[in-house]
């Protein structure tokens, strides 16, 4: 199985390192020196990581034979993806790759079925599970413990303990708002 690890930024110096927007919870595994990774456009690669460093809390790579500034910027953009075992399973008890997540089906905690999870976003906060209902609409989870109670392989389902409001009508406003100031 294949699974996007990372995205090539902008070109850093003169000697053909790269930033990169990471997209694994494993870079020390997945993006370390000597590993080869496909791409995407397919292109471009593969391309085997010759070495990294972290620079100002980004990641740096450099890859065998880019050593230029201009053929580093001519990979920006590339998504740099990894072979994983589809048997693998992440180190971390309540960790999963978005692989195993997509396709649960989603319940809230008393059983009413909410939708399919049909992507997993990576946003700077939080990560967010897109959910797919019935009728074609869509309903965004935050998976977060508060409301994400239970990932149930075995069942392929997710339980869910909704705040008002988040997938349906039944918010609360705590205070009215006092237009006549």
């Amino acid at each position: 199985m294949q699974l996007v690890v990372a995205r090539i930024g902008r070109a850093h110096g003169i000697k053909g390192e790269v930033t990169v927007e990471v997209r694994t919870d494993e870079p020390e595994l997945r993006l370390a020196p000597g590993a080869v990774l496909a791409t995407d456009p397919a292109s471009a690669g593969p391309l085997t990581i010759e070495s990294g460093r972290v620079h100002s809390g980004r990641l740096l790579l450099r890859f065998e034979g880019v050593r230029d500034r201009n053929a580093a910027e001519a990979l920006r953009n590339t998504l740099l993806i990894a072979d994983v075992d589809p048997d693998e399973l992440p180190e971390g008890e309540d960790e999963y790759y978005d692989h195993q997540l997509i396709d649960l089906d989603v319940v809230t905690v008393d059983g009413t079925e909410v939708g399919r999870i049909t992507e997993v976003s990576h946003l700077p906060s939080q990560d967010v599970f897109v959910v797919e209902r019935s009728d074609g609409t869509e309903v965004f989870v935050p998976f977060v413990q508060e409301i994400v109670t239970e990932i149930d392989l075995e069942e392929q389902r997710a339980v869910i303990d909704p705040p008002p409001g988040l997938i349906d009508d039944r918010a609360e406003i705590a205070s009215p708002r006092d237009d006549s100031a």
